[in-house]
């Protein structure tokens, strides 16, 4: 198979991945419509509330079956031992989705080897190969912490920033394969790239976090009927917790992209730092979460304030990646755009 063969190939894949994560985008927009339905109706069928001066500790009456007399056997628990959020089975919607992106992301790798099998190289030295590597990983993380915490809600959200950048890579930045020049020739290509990339996959879902805290947040303290879904998903305190742990990990993968940045740099050009503009905003992005997470950590900034500065983060490494990528020059002008 040639080289040509290969990336076309690889183009058919990318856009078959992509017409997957439509289908799951679909299927996880469903299902939060689904959970909308479903917490009006077990709003419609819980009991009445009882008089105030019940106090705290209600009991309930909960059959669990009949003994042989005929008599039946209660279970009497207090308002303390109902969980505050409501446990929720995966609608099939939700099952569709989460196959469909496990679908998607082997596809999206494919596409990714095959290109790197092409470039005889690994395959993020431009914009596209930086996109399709960058939202599979994205992909990938989503389906990784889902392992451990339960953050399926945030399915659409993921689909339709992956589908977004997928897109637009693939339309607008697609380049024939090439040689890479001189100074991206160094094993730190595959160290510093690579971890830039995985620590925007966590700032992503932190961000997609802290939208959904904000949302959650606004409609506590207005106690709105609107959005029933939210009843669904966890509080604002857990969302925004969720929210700083993968932030956290975001920022240790940035900080070691910074370092690695610099070495790299003095072994290619002779210097450590220059104030290049991607240096430049790869520092300022570092800055506002080394402020988003001392800020939380020591001068109590939680609930909004702290989710507003979540999403600042993650303002600045989308204008890093979209903005400071395609239309600034510099040392890093590199990415290998059509017409360049």
């Amino acid at each position: 198979m040639t080289t040509v063969e290969m990336s076309t190939y690889c183009l058919y894949a990318a856009y078959s991945a992509m017409v997957i994560y439509v289908i799951a985008f679909i299927s996880f927009a469903l299902d939060l419509a689904k959970r909308s339905g479903e917490a009006r109706l077990a709003e419609s069928a819980a009991p009445q509330a009882e008089p105030a001066d019940a106090g705290p500790q209600r009991a309930h009456t909960v059959s669990i079956g009949a003994g042989a007399s005929g008599s039946v056997t209660v279970l009497q628990r207090t308002d303390d031992d109902v969980p505050k959020q409501r446990r929720r089975k995966g609608s099939a919607f939700e099952r569709v989705g989460m196959s469909m992106t496990v679908l998607g992301l082997i596809v999206h790798t494919f596409a990714t080897v095959l290109r790197g099998i092409a470039a005889d190289r690994v395959p993020w030295a431009n914009m596209f190969e930086f996109s399709l590597t960058g939202t599979a990983l994205i992909v990938g993380v989503f389906l990784l912490i889902n392992i451990f915490v339960n953050v399926r809600y945030l399915g659409a959200y993921i689909m339709g920033l992956t589908v977004l950048l997928l897109g637009v890579a693939v339309v607008n930045y697609y380049v024939p394969v090439s040689p890479l020049i001189p100074a991206l020739q160094s094993y730190w290509l595959v160290i510093h790239v690579f971890v830039a990339c995985l620590g925007t996959a966590f700032f992503a879902l932190a961000g997609g976090l802290s939208i959904v805290q904000l949302i959650q947040t606004r409609r506590e303290a207005t106690q709105s009927t609107r959005l029933r879904l939210l009843d669904t998903l966890p509080n604002s305190t857990r969302l925004e917790d969720l929210a700083y742990r993968l932030a956290l990990f975001g920022f240790v993968m940035w900080t070691f992209t910074l370092i690695a940045g610099a070495i790299w740099a003095e072994r290619a050009w002779g210097r450590y730092w220059g104030w290049d503009t991607k240096e430049t905003w790869t520092f300022i992005i570092w800055v506002v979460y080394a402020g988003y997470i001392h800020a939380r950590a020591t001068r109590g900034w939680r609930g909004t304030r702290s989710a507003y500065l979540s999403l600042v983060g993650l303002a600045a490494v989308m204008f890093n990646f979209g903005v400071v990528n395609v239309f600034f020059n510099g040392l890093h002008s590199y990415s290998g755009l059509p017409g360049q």
